[in-house]
């Protein structure tokens, strides 16, 4: 998903150069859409990361061994 926001950036500025003002918006919008994205689940993915050690922690006891 990186990959693609930063193909659209240079997409971006190659129509930029070339003076198409309305597809250079419209490419720069697409992408900021996906920055948004990828940080979402980027961010859900950490949560859930932590949430699950959290709950293995608790979900396991620990065995004592006997001598």
């Amino acid at each position: 998903m990186i990959s693609l926001a930063v193909l659209l950036l240079l997409v971006l500025i190659f129509t930029a150069l070339l003076g198409f003002a309305g597809i250079a918006g419209a490419v720069a919008g697409l992408a900021k859409l996906l920055f948004v994205v990828f940080l979402v689940l980027f961010l859900i993915s950490v949560l859930s990361v932590y949430a699950g050690r959290k709950h293995m922690d608790r979900s396991y006891p620990v065995r004592q061994e006997r001598n």
